[in-house]
C-alpha cells in the first residue's frame, strides 16, 4: 500500500537516524497489521521520522528522534534477532530509479506499507513484512532526496526470546 501522507517532508539526513529496541510506541502517520501463519501479527508503524516494528516481544525503531543517542548500527544479532543496515549516496539518475523500484515494490508487495512524502517527490519511507520459519522477517527503506542517500534495513525474528 502506497500512501501520500499529510505531513510535510523535513529535510534530514541518513546520520540524524536512530536505532533502538525496545521503545514504546511513537506516533504513527499510518500503520499495517500483518497476520502470519499461527496467530502471530507484525505491526508496521510509518512514522514521520521513519519507522517503528512491533512483533512478538520486539519493539524496533530507526527514526529520526534527537533524544536518542545509539546511531543506526550496520548490524546487531542478539538471539532469535538479526538486523542489518546500510546507507548508500547514490548520484541523482541512479536514486530516481531507486525510488520508483521501491514505490513498485510497495504496490507489489502484499504486506508493505509506503508513505510518499508530499514536496519531494523521492521522499519516501517504505516497510514490508513477511512470515520465515520460526518468526517473521522485514524489510524497511528510507530515501532521502536532497542529499541522494539510500538506507535500507532487514530484520528477522526467528525465535520466542
Amino acid at each position: 500500500m502506497l500512501v501520500t501522507l499529510d505531513t510535510p517532508y523535513i529535510d534530514t539526513t541518513a546520520a540524524d537516524l536512530r536505532f533502538a529496541l525496545g521503545l514504546p510506541p511513537q506516533p504513527a502517520l499510518r500503520t499495517l497489521s500483518v497476520a502470519l501463519p499461527g496467530g502471530e501479527e507484525v505491526v508496521l508503524r510509518l512514522l514521520g521520522a521513519s519507522h517503528q516494528v512491533r512483533f512478538r516481544d520486539v519493539d524496533e525503531t530507526v527514526a529520526c528522534l534527537p533524544s536518542l543517542s545509539a546511531g543506526l548500527p550496520s548490524a546487531v544479532t542478539r538471539p532469535g534477532y538479526r538486523f542489518t543496515a546500510a546507507v548508500r549516496a547514490l548520484p541523482p539518475d541512479e536514486f530516481a530509479a531507486a525510488c520508483d523500484e521501491l514505490r513498485r515494490r510497495a504496490r507489489a508487495e502484499e504486506h508493505a506499507l509506503a508513505g510518499a512524502f508530499p514536496g519531494a517527490r523521492d521522499a519516501l519511507t517504505v516497510l514490508a513484512a513477511r512470515p520465515v520459519p520460526g518468526g517473521a522477517g522485514w524489510w524497511t527503506a528510507h530515501a532521502y532526496p536532497q542529499t541522494g542517500e539510500l538506507v535500507t534495513t532487514e530484520t528477522v525474528v526467528t525465535q520466542r526470546r
